[in-house]
């Protein structure tokens, strides 16, 4: 199966639905903080395992108890998607820390303080 397949896609997709609905309903350990929302899923095309990209709001250290709490919990978590998914191959779970809401974040405040300096200028030159 090719890496962007129709069939690749559609089973990253499932299997991000279906971790989403066991984060929120199924995971009970306390590390894993309440606001974590996996933002997506690339499933290898030999579909033996899966890159889980998981946002966490909140501090540092917060996001690292969380990701100690998905790392533990990625064997019942791959046992729930074997239950719930028809799937030849379980694929195996690794989580990775996904920034982009935090970078988009950072490249919204240094537009906006960007458009500040641009508007005080402005108001500079006009008087």
């Amino acid at each position: 199966m090719r890496k962007n397949s129709t069939k690749n896609r559609t089973v990253s997709q499932e299997v991000r639905r279906e971790l989403s609905r066991l984060l929120l309903e199924e995971v009970k350990d306390p590390r894993v903080a309440q606001l974590t929302t996996i933002t997506d899923v690339y499933v290898a095309p030999d579909l033996k395992t899966a890159k889980v990209y998981v946002s966490v709001y909140g501090d540092e250290a917060q996001k690292k108890s969380t990701f100690e709490g998905l790392r533990n919990a990625a064997p019942f978590l791959r046992s729930m998607l074997a239950k719930n998914l028809n799937m030849r191959h379980t694929p195996q779970l690794f989580f990775a820390a996904d920034d982009s809401l935090e970078y988009g974040m950072k490249m919204d405040a240094l537009i906006e303080s960007l458009h500040a300096g641009e508007a005080e200028a402005n108001e500079g030159e006009q008087e």
